[in-house]
């Protein structure tokens, strides 16, 4: 234990004062929301499929946020840590917005037609032997199924740790640690064929086996980066600054250092399986982005989510310094979000008959849009309850938390 550290911390310490300025984000998010989907949409008359695929980018970039917070506060309790309860419940907070995110999934439903291909299998031998499963109504179903399990976990989890605020009984603790191994296997099986179904069937003809965790992999990155920001953020408005320490910090950067390598892994896995069995079902999915510009992507991809902040991200200093590791979370952030361009959109150019890459306004607008209403939720939610899990039976040991 930290000799000088403090060991609680109060109701009224850990809630957003009434007249703070962060009382206003939601609005504000939800203001630049609603811009962003009525430009999307005025957008979406020019180019419909330019549309979808902006949007499904944009989506699955945002979605993987809402995701990476549910498994964290899923493994956090699963696994009975310490150290992190300072932070869980900005995870808690971002998984909250998955309902919302299933609202924003329906226009996606009404593209259909102009994202998949297999949805029009008549002359198509394999797309017709797997009609089972590609099909309209079993998409929906399943699709209605994942938000359900999301949705349930993240109040489940999130309603129990809001009680424990004000009743800090460790029974809700033992609950949650209960039922968090349930949660996690529900989680991988429903986040890997929603994995399936809103990317990798884009190319039907081309199947990974690993695709699921390659999307996990991502979110993960993106959850660690998000709790890094956010947390400097509130800091920086004068908020839990003798809460969460750089000990605190050193372990999120850690993580995300951990998880880069592990996106690293898998997508060289994936790649380096494809490469070696060469069989054409298999490789066509390379092959649409090994040519023009969609190549220069991917090498960026490369360098960008692997080579540079593999080497920025190992030294201890980097990550116990705020500004370095600021500037780190933000860099994961926006590779993560050249991963998705990288994964969905070489679809649209090869049904366009092109090669090249091609960032359009719909890529900002769309980004903005759901961003915006998802943002707006989750100011809402840090608005409403504290920033800390007070309750929780183990807060002492997470603010007196040193890195050995």
């Amino acid at each position: 234990m930290g000799h000088g550290k403090r060991t609680t911390i109060t109701l009224e310490e850990a809630t957003i004062p009434s007249d703070h300025p962060l009382q206003g984000l939601s609005k504000k998010a939800a203001i630049v929301g609603a811009i962003g989907l009525i430009a999307s949409g005025g957008l979406a008359a020019v180019s419909s499929e330019r549309f979808f695929f902006s949007y499904l980018t944009s989506f699955m970039w945002w979605l993987s946020i809402a995701l990476g917070g549910l498994w964290f506060v899923l493994i956090h309790h699963a696994t009975r840590a310490g150290w992190s309860v300072v932070v869980r419940r900005f995870a808690e907070t971002f998984m909250a917005g998955l309902p919302v995110m299933a609202i924003l999934f329906l226009p996606l439903l009404a593209g259909m037609n102009d994202l998949f291909h297999w949805m029009h299998p008549e002359g198509d031998k394999v797309l017709e032997g797997k009609v089972g499963y590609l099909n309209p109504t079993f998409f929906v179903i399943r699709m209605v199924f994942f938000f359900a399990c999301w949705a349930l976990l993240a109040r489940f989890f999130y309603n129990n740790s809001a009680a424990q605020d004000t009743d800090p009984s460790p029974s809700i603790t033992h609950r949650l640690r209960w039922w968090a191994p349930m949660g996690i296997a529900l989680y991988a099986l429903s986040s890997t064929f929603a994995a399936f179904d809103w990317m990798m069937s884009l190319d039907p003809h081309w199947f990974s086996t690993i695709f699921g965790v390659y999307y996990f992999a991502g979110s993960a990155v993106s959850i660690f980066s998000c709790l890094v920001i956010l947390s400097m953020v509130l800091q920086k408005r004068g908020l839990l600054k003798d809460v969460i320490t750089e000990e605190h910090f050193h372990d999120l950067g850690k993580l995300m250092f951990g998880f880069t390598v592990f996106w690293t892994y898998i997508a060289f896995s994936q790649y380096f399986l494809i490469w070696y069995a060469n069989l054409p079902e298999e490789t066509m999915w390379y092959d649409h982005r090994s040519h023009g510009t969609w190549l220069y992507v991917g090498a960026f991809l490369c360098v960008g989510h692997f080579v540079l902040p593999f080497f920025f991200l190992m030294p201890r200093t980097i990550k116990r310094i705020r500004k370095t590791l600021f500037l780190g979370a933000c860099w994961l952030l926006f590779m993560h979000w050249v991963d998705m361009f990288y994964v969905i959109q070489p679809v649209l150019t090869h049904n366009e008959g092109g090669v090249d890459a091609s960032f359009h306004l719909l890529d900002v607008t769309t980004f903005l849009g759901i961003g915006g209403v998802f943002l707006a939720v989750i100011a809402k939610k840090l608005c409403s309850n504290p920033l800390i899990p007070t309750g929780d039976p183990r807060l002492a040991e997470s603010l007196t938390f040193e890195n050995l």
